[in-house]
């Protein structure tokens, strides 16, 4: 079947992870302000609509697909090496590994 473009990612892109030992107000604050001047800066630099709802969408399900794994609920060994090793790093961090 034909999927879609705004359906699929191709993978091997890179990412940004932010990892942090304790969600208080002002990590929140932090966190939030970096996506919100990452998102306009980058919509202005490519000339791209930051807030394309697909993209979104997508995001959204391929989390969904991931809480399991970082919760522990099931393993990591389907995914690919970047995520693996990423998960794998939270697991770490929370002292499960």
């Amino acid at each position: 079947d034909r999927i879609a473009p705004h359906r699929v990612f191709s993978g091997n892109r890179p990412s940004l992870t932010i990892l942090y030992r304790k969600l208080d107000p002002r990590t929140l604050g932090r966190i939030i302000a970096l996506y919100e001047h990452r998102v306009f800066v980058e919509g202005t630099l490519f000339n791209i609509n930051s807030f394309d709802q697909w993209g979104v969408e997508l995001g959204k399900e391929l989390a969904t697909g991931l809480l399991p794994v970082v919760e522990g609920k099931e393993t990591a060994a389907n995914r690919d090496a970047s995520t693996a090793g990423l998960v794998g790093h939270i697991h770490h961090l929370r002292g499960s590994e």
